[in-house]
């Protein structure tokens, strides 16, 4: 399989888990990576379905709804092992703690957290708590298809982002997942919107639009601030897509 050229393959549902997740998945082949992009959204159906079960088991033992949320949160962020979250806070803290773009990639690299990290986790973590409470006080017919609709969604912006813009840095995790080509980027957004149109319906798509313009928004501020994208900014993408469209589906 290493030298396999083809745009879609099985294995790649195992390369994008073992990328994304803390599933224990069993990877031989690593040569893929680049290709495998197209199975982002197959981790969000994973992995929000398994944060869904741990919500409706809690919802089924009458918990209240606030404690519901907390729980789908409690399952969902771990199984990403934080990843995105880490992300999301080293990227406020380069962008906005920087003079430049060296300087930028430099705070960003730092494993210490600052106050624009802080500032971003604490607003993303309470409105996606927010969000689910509202959603899951709906019930959880209402809650399911919505934290899938924003796992599948939000995971399948990152390969626009890597396709669109070079490597901001000579390492780290997205410069070693390699090149990503428009092709498989575009068929991950395909099967999301489908994914997305079979549990929303038509909402789907407005999700979709804002999405795309959050996405666009973060794409200009990464090339004005570090000339491209690193693992961080995917992070970061990925965290601010899946609040928009929360918010969205609640809207």
């Amino acid at each position: 399989m290493k030298n396999d050229r083809s745009l879609a393959q099985p294995h790649d549902v195992l390369v994008a888990l073992a990328l994304l997740s803390r599933l224990p998945v069993q990877v031989q082949d690593w040569s893929r990576q680049a290709r495998a992009v197209w199975a982002y959204p197959l981790v969000g159906v994973v992995l929000g379905g398994v944060a869904s079960v741990a919500g409706l088991m809690a919802l089924g033992l009458g918990l209240p709804a606030p404690l519901v949320a907390l729980i789908t949160l409690a399952v969902l962020i771990p199984l990403s092992g934080a990843m995105h979250e880490d992300g999301l806070a080293d990227t406020a803290d380069g962008f906005w703690g920087g003079w430049d773009a060296k300087q930028r990639l430099h705070i960003m690299k730092d494993s210490h957290i600052g106050t624009y990290g802080v500032v971003a986790l604490c607003l993303s973590l309470a409105t996606r708590w927010a969000a689910l409470w509202i959603l899951w006080d709906m019930g959880g017919s209402v809650a399911v298809p919505a934290i899938l609709t924003s796992a599948i969604l939000s995971r399948a912006v990152m390969p626009i982002l890597m396709a669109g813009l070079p490597h901001a840095r000579d390492m780290g995790l997205s410069h070693s997942v390699g090149q990503v080509g428009w092709s498989g980027a575009i068929l991950g957004v395909a099967l999301a919107m489908g994914l997305a149109l079979a549990l929303q319906g038509f909402v789907a798509i407005w999700a979709g639009f804002w999405a795309a313009l959050v996405l666009f928004g973060i794409a200009l501020m990464a090339r004005s601030k570090i000339h491209g994208q690193t693992g961080d900014v995917l992070g970061a993408s990925q965290q601010i897509t899946e609040v928009t469209i929360l918010i969205c589906l609640l809207a």
